[in-house]
């Protein structure tokens, strides 16, 4: 095929965005209001380095305020632009509006490959960013708060964090201007893992529905399930912890950008990422077989693959030999429109970006309330909790005495059963309520309509129906 083609990353999203549209009863008006950007602001800042002034050019693109405040990460990569954030802004309202917190979608971009400064320049460069969004509230705890994304991550919110504050001694609130902060900074506990986190629990609601799980040509449970990851980032690194250590999957294959590592037994993840943190790559790792063309191993045969690294890595030029039954895109938009029909043609099953990556956002709105309420989860009642089971375990206990029946809980059990939840059982149980409970809207669609031929739509239709009730709420 030819890869001239091959849809933008923004042509995609807006392509996905029309199936979906096209099945809906909205005016054309209101499916316009619901596709376009709102707004994106340019800022090109220049910052002293190295005994002279360079400059950075940032994005910060608003898509749609039917919800305020925003919400969207903010990356640092060479390759930033313009459309691609604006694409990362729509993703965001679909993905908020899918999974029910209530903001509206944002990105933001700033051109710059972070590994060539060192700790202290890009401190500099972040807060001269964050001045330039601040002061014409584009960072606000009530109208537009980021988060991290790639190339960023809990040290630059912080900094962004103190800018924020710096500037606006007096709002209470100032730490709810920025999520995904370090825990001594007002973060939460769990918001690291989250977005890894939210794939697992997404793929535990897949497999509870055999119909679905059929329908991929699959069976069972995780257990045992071979998976190939693109990406052992943040994102691709917990999905692979979690999923190897708590569900028994075999992670066969990891892929980075320097070649990929295979072990049919099982990958060490652990061990690995460590190996990849003090070499800069998988290139002569231990922990498996190297292979340098590390691309060609999306193609391999797997049970589940989760590209889980940048947008666009399963195109028209690869899609037709994937192999996997299947994908659940934990990156955003790592499947091109054009590679999802081809993938649909074959059969494949494709958990969308939509929902797959939604941990993220669902955690940090958990924060910002955290941040809003002054106050840590659990702290009003986790020892309430203990108290009330202590009462229930020494009655039983009491019972099994005056009784004379002999028995005894385990002291496994009491110390399980009484311990009251803390802040990442909270912030875990949360989490996974939403995946389940958003999985379950797309799947009422999926399978209640017979034009509805896959997830993708599915969620893109709960998404846009929710954001257009929104809107008309308003009186558009």
């Amino acid at each position: 095929m030819n890869v001239v083609a091959e849809p933008s990353f923004r042509e995609s999203v807006d392509l996905m965005f029309n199936r979906a549209a096209a099945l809906m009863d909205l005016s054309p008006g209101l499916e316009q209001k619901i596709r376009v950007c709102n707004a994106t602001y340019t800022v090109r800042f220049g910052v002293r380095l190295r005994g002279k002034i360079e400059t950075f050019v940032g994005y910060r693109a608003v898509h749609s305020e039917h919800m305020e405040p925003v919400k969207g990460g903010i990356r640092y990569a060479p390759n930033v632009h313009q459309d691609e954030v604006e694409a990362l802004a729509a993703l965001m309202t679909y993905k908020c509006a899918l999974v029910e917190t209530p903001f509206g979608g944002s990105k933001g971009g700033l051109c710059i490959d972070p590994r060539q400064y060192d700790e202290h320049e890009l401190e500099q460069i972040t807060r001269r960013f964050a001045y330039e969004l601040i002061k014409r509230d584009l960072i606000h705890p009530s109208q537009n708060v980021p988060a991290p994304d790639m190339g960023t991550g809990e040290r630059e919110m912080a900094w962004i964090a103190d800018q924020y504050a710096r500037m606006n001694t007096t709002d209470i609130n100032a730490r709810a201007c920025v999520t995904g902060k370090p825990l001594h900074g007002g973060g939460i506990s769990g918001r690291v893992e989250a977005t890894g986190r939210g794939v697992q629990y997404a793929l535990r609601e897949f497999f509870r529905h055999p119909e679905d799980v059929a329908k991929a040509g699959l069976s069972g449970t995780l257990d045992g399930k071979r998976i190939i990851v693109q990406g052992l980032g943040n994102v691709g690194y917990h999905a692979a912890l979690f999923l190897s250590q708590e569900d028994g999957a075999r992670i066969t294959t990891v892929i980075e950008r320097d070649g990929a590592i295979v072990d049919p037994e099982g990958v060490d993840i652990p061990a690995l990422r460590d190996w990849i943190a003090k070499h800069g790559g998988v290139r002569d790792c231990p922990f498996g077989t190297y292979v340098e063309d590390g691309a060609a191993l999306l193609e391999a045969e797997c049970d589940i693959l989760i590209p889980a690294a940048l947008e666009g890595v399963i195109n028209l030029t690869n899609a037709a030999r994937i192999q996997a039954p299947l994908i659940i895109e934990a990156a955003n938009g790592p499947i091109t429109a054009g590679a999802d029909e081809i993938l649909r043609r074959k059969g494949a099953v494709v958990i969308p970006d939509l929902y797959a990556n939604a941990g993220g956002v669902t955690v940090s709105y958990f924060e910002w309330v955290k941040n809003l309420s002054h106050i840590r989860f659990g702290r009003m009642q986790r020892r309430s909790e203990e108290a009330h089971y202590q009462l229930l375990v020494d009655e039983l206990e009491r019972l099994s005495a005056d009784k004379g029946l002999g028995w005894e809980l385990s002291p496994d059990f009491k110390r399980k059963y009484m311990q009251g939840a803390s802040e990442l059982d909270l912030v875990r149980s949360g989490l996974d309520d939403t995946m389940r409970t958003a999985y379950q809207s797309m799947r009422e669609v999926w399978h209640s309509r017979e034009e509805v031929s896959d997830l993708r739509v599915a969620a893109y239709m709960v998404a846009i129906e929710r954001v257009a009730r929104s809107y008309r709420s308003k009186g558009l």
